[in-house]
Formats: structure tokens, C-alpha cells, sequence
């Protein structure tokens, strides 16, 4: 017995609008996490420690200029 005809043909489906959809959430994704940890360090070392809001400030600015170099150079494809 044979199937139900269907519209749908495998591979034949534009996707370019779900490539730029999973690229922008991936991206928000990265990003998003790199300016939280940087936050984190920077409050945890400014609020529970004794280094003071300097030191908090300095190593949360240090830790998202490296997170900036290293993260921004994705082979794209």
C-alpha cells in the first residue's frame, strides 16, 4: 500500500533564515557569557575579598579584553 503523496522533498528547503537565527543566538550566547564572567569576577573580587574595587575593576577589564581576542577569532565558515 502505498504512502500519502507529500509536498516535501528532502534538501530542498531554503534555510537561511534558521542558519542566521542559530548564528545570532550563538553569538548573543558567547558574548552574553563573556560580559557575565567578567561581571562576576570583577563584583566577587571587589565584595569578597579584600582587594578592593580596583583590583575588581582591573582583572574584570583584563578578563574581557582577553575574552574579546580570543573569542572574536572564529574561523567563520
Amino acid at each position: 500500500m502505498a504512502g500519502k503523496a507529500s509536498d516535501y522533498h528532502r534538501g530542498e528547503m531554503d534555510v537561511h533564515e534558521q542558519q542566521a537565527t542559530f548564528a545570532l543566538v550563538m553569538g548573543i550566547t558567547k558574548w552574553g557569557s563573556l560580559v557575565i564572567a567578567s561581571a562576576l569576577l570583577a563584583l566577587v573580587l571587589w565584595f569578597c575579598t579584600s582587594a578592593g574595587f580596583l583590583a575588581g575593576a582591573i582583572s574584570g577589564g583584563v578578563a574581557l579584553v582577553l575574552g574579546i581576542i580570543l573569542l572574536r577569532g572564529g574561523g567563520g565558515h
